[in-house]
């Protein structure tokens, strides 16, 4: 007899979250099968590649096939719109390093200023990300989410210190996206979730960022707790883990050794750049197959290895 397998199609879904305007918004979330199982039923919406673009501009693209990509680009606006001409991109994530009271400590001000300027010169849909402190980007958000009123943005990310503000000013105030940011462990993720929603924020507007690794480096927690999440949501129906999960692999990728050390130090270790690139795709590809429902990248070799993945998978 030929075998015939069971399909595992679950009642239980996860949220779909709109994000940008137009033509070009995007969705995330929507499935009801595990991770790339079209074999078990059709996928509604692939997962999607978002694109990093660092506030401190071409300074921190110094790898041979990035500056390559972006030649000729004399500010993080110009950078944008060749962003959107990236094969496999969905969305931009504008990351402003730039605001860390310890680095730059740029104002709050020039922020807003350059969030506005990326937002008029693009259609795709964006994402704002921080500097991780948390006084400093519940100020930014909130007046990032202000200027942009409209765009339908989502700002990552609202954590336990800060989501009455950000959650209150991003989603509630302004009608945006707000990512609920917790640190790869189920239980605080499915907290965090819980007392935004009591908030008044609906699931419908919440991105997870339950965390991330590299790679090699503790990533097996990150694996198990989006294996963790998926399960609860659909397996368990569990409505506090239904929300689709977004995931930052550039901002780790690109800051272990493997990525940094320059060839002149490590010859054996190969040429820097392709080391980057490829703990980049590795993460990408585990995050996604674990249960990622959308990863920011920052190279656009990345994204396109990444984007022929997903298409060959779905």
């Amino acid at each position: 007899m030929p075998f015939v397998p069971k399909k595992q199609a679950f009642n239980a879904h996860i949220n779909e979250v709109v994000i940008g305007v137009g033509e070009k918004a995007t969705t995330i979330g929507g499935q009801n099968v595990l991770p790339f199982h079209t074999f078990d039923a059709e996928i509604k919406n692939a997962p999607k590649i978002g694109v990093e673009l660092t506030d401190l501009g071409m300074a921190e693209y110094t790898m041979p096939g990035m500056q390559a990509f972006y030649a000729g680009c004399e500010s993080v606006v110009d950078m944008a719109k060749k962003a959107e001409t990236m094969e496999g991109a969905s969305f931009i994530c504008l990351h402003f390093e730039g605001a860390d009271p310890n680095g730059l400590n740029k104002s709050v001000e020039e922020c807003v200023e350059l969030a506005k300027a990326v937002a008029e010169a693009v259609t795709m849909p964006i994402v704002i990300m921080g500097c991780k402190n948390i006084d400093k980007d519940t100020e930014l958000f909130n007046k990032i989410a202000d200027a942009l009123q409209g765009k339908n943005i989502l700002v990552l990310s609202a954590r336990d210190e800060n989501y009455k503000q950000v959650g209150a000013s991003v989603a509630l105030a302004c009608g945006h996206k707000v990512g609920a940011e917790s640190a790869v462990d189920i239980n605080l993720a499915k907290q965090l979730n819980t007392v935004m929603t009591q908030l008044g924020v609906s699931g419908q507007s919440i991105v997870m960022n339950v965390g991330s690794a590299a790679a090699g480096y503790g990533y097996e927690y990150v694996a198990s707790t989006l294996d963790r999440i998926k399960d609860a949501a659909l397996k368990q129906a569990d409505g506090m883990l239904q929300m689709p999960i977004m995931t930052p692999v550039s901002a780790d990728t690109w800051g272990v050794k493997e990525a940094v050390m320059p060839e002149a130090d490590m010859p054996e270790w190969g040429n820097q750049e392709e080391r980057g690139i490829e703990m980049e795709i590795t993460t990408a590809a585990a995050v996604l197959a674990g249960g990622s429902d959308a990863v920011i990248l920052r190279h656009p070799a990345s994204v396109k290895t990444i984007s022929e993945m997903i298409a060959a998978l779905m």
